[in-house]
């Protein structure tokens, strides 16, 4: 018996398009759950950082306990990252991403009674956790819309989550001002406040999740025919068919030096604006917003690109279009190290926030064709080396005093250039990589053709 969609789907009941004003069950439902519930949890991580100056001064941080409080909120989501991957594949997206966003979201509230360094990374380190959501987003995404739009559909969702970075820089200081000046709180006991705000949204989100939610177009997760699969596989089955695929640990070097360098960016450039031009508190956020605010198109952008090139060139395209933004956003990266006066500097990382953002799309618009059965391990290969890239960014280049941090982030740039070639390694069979056509032999290849699906 046929189900009825309010959007045209193909055989496995995946929506053919993408209409992102639409609240239709369960395609585009699902889709705004999605990325509404990952923005709380980018919100809560970078709830913080926009707040330094003053938590600095309360409880008596060094640059050292910075730099480690940083290195330790992307750490906290690599592993949580790469488990969410097998545990999407046996539980369903739906349970994963509620049920880690309700673990984590009283431990930014528990933020307001740090009161010295050594509690400060820890909690720092346990927030940056619930990132682990954004493989359960891109996993929900693929479940629920066909190759064809599928590039769309994960850049526009976690684009629009990644937004999330972009308003704690923005809304933070404000409601930290608000808070200090309207109701009278000390400055001390206002940024404590001010992050009740970020842990209350990301609990009411999970709950939407799970009264609203659904796995799969064709019902919950654990009833579907893809999930019996799963089971009868077998976590250890699912997990290590997953690890053993090259590929999946490309896009993870990749995603490493896109994304990675988006968070590492994201958690340094309110401070480096701060520091360096002399801005207030309230600038140095906005302009630390912008760069987060251009989520909303720039990943999406690179959805777009992926899927227009696949369309017309098949996966050898998605791979060309990858390869060109992110390098070029490694360029802009070298350049904005390079620029001393404000405002070239504002309209560099403008650029710069444009084309690493849309490297990431990119890298997500390849990610669903790497392997059917494994999906979300792969999701999870690529997104937990987006946070080892941003900890051995933070760690090798931002921190202590060995550069000045203009000169840490050209660096950055150079790095992403370098760690982009790998990218023309990648080669599937059936398409060809970036200079070499198919294979004239698929089976004669050793691949199983269960591992892909190449709806181009």
């Amino acid at each position: 018996m046929e189900i009825p969609f309010s959007l045209p789907v193909d055989e496995e009941y995946k929506a053919t398009k993408f209409r992102p004003l639409s609240l239709s069950s369960p395609h585009m439902l699902a889709f705004h759950l999605s990325w509404l519930s990952l923005f709380s949890c980018f919100l809560s991580t970078f709830s913080i950082p926009p707040l330094l100056p003053v938590i600095r001064d309360n409880l008596n941080l060094t640059d050292a306990d910075i730099d480690n409080a940083g290195i330790a909120s992307f750490v906290g989501s690599i592993f949580s990252r790469l488990a969410m991957g097998p545990v999407c594949d046996v539980m369903g997206p739906r349970i994963a991403s509620a049920t880690l966003s309700l673990i984590t979201a009283p431990i930014i509230v528990s933020t307001c009674f740090v009161t010295s360094p050594a509690y400060f990374i820890p909690v720092r380190f346990l927030v940056g956790i619930s990132l682990a959501n954004f493989v359960a987003n891109q996993f929900w995404m693929s479940c629920m819309f066909s190759g064809c739009v599928v590039g769309l559909a994960n850049g526009v969702s976690a684009g629009w989550a990644n937004m999330g970075t972009g308003a704690a820089q923005l809304v933070m200081p404000l409601i930290y001002s608000f808070i200090m000046n309207s109701l009278h709180v000390p400055s001390f006991t206002a940024w404590r406040v001010s992050l009740l705000v970020p842990g209350i949204f990301q609990a009411l989100t999970a709950i939407m999740v799970l009264a609203y939610g659904q796995d799969l177009p064709s019902g919950d997760y654990k009833y579907s025919e893809r999930a019996g699969k799963q089971q009868k596989q077998n976590f250890p089955e699912v997990l290590f068919n997953g690890l053993k695929n090259y590929r999946g640990w490309i896009l993870g070097l990749t995603y490493g030096f896109s994304f990675g360098s988006e968070l590492t960016t994201d958690n340094i450039i309110a401070q480096y604006f701060y520091d360096r031009f002399g801005v207030n508190l309230q600038a140095a956020g906005m302009i630390a917003a912008s760069f987060g605010l251009a989520n909303f198109f720039s990943r999406p952008m690179g959805g777009v690109l992926s899927d227009k090139m696949g369309k017309r060139f098949g996966i050898r395209g998605r791979l060309w279009g990858l390869w060109m933004v992110q390098t070029t956003s490694g360029l802009l990266c070298f350049l904005l190290g390079q620029v001393s006066y404000l405002w070239n500097s504002v309209a560099v990382m403008c650029l710069f926030s444009v084309f690493v953002q849309a490297a990431s799309g990119l890298t997500f618009g390849v990610v669903p064709f790497v392997s059917k059965r494994s999906l979300g391990v792969i999701s999870g290969m690529t997104g937990s080396g987006g946070t080892v890239g941003a900890a051995v960014t933070q760690l090798l280049l931002f921190s202590g005093s060995r550069f000045s941090k203009q000169t840490s982030i050209s660096l950055m740039g150079l790095m992403i250039i370098i760690f982009t070639l790998p990218v023309t390694f990648i080669y599937f069979p059936q398409s060809g990589s970036m200079f070499c056509g198919p294979s004239s032999n698929i089976n004669s290849a050793g691949e199983d053709a269960e591992d892909y699906h190449l709806l181009v």
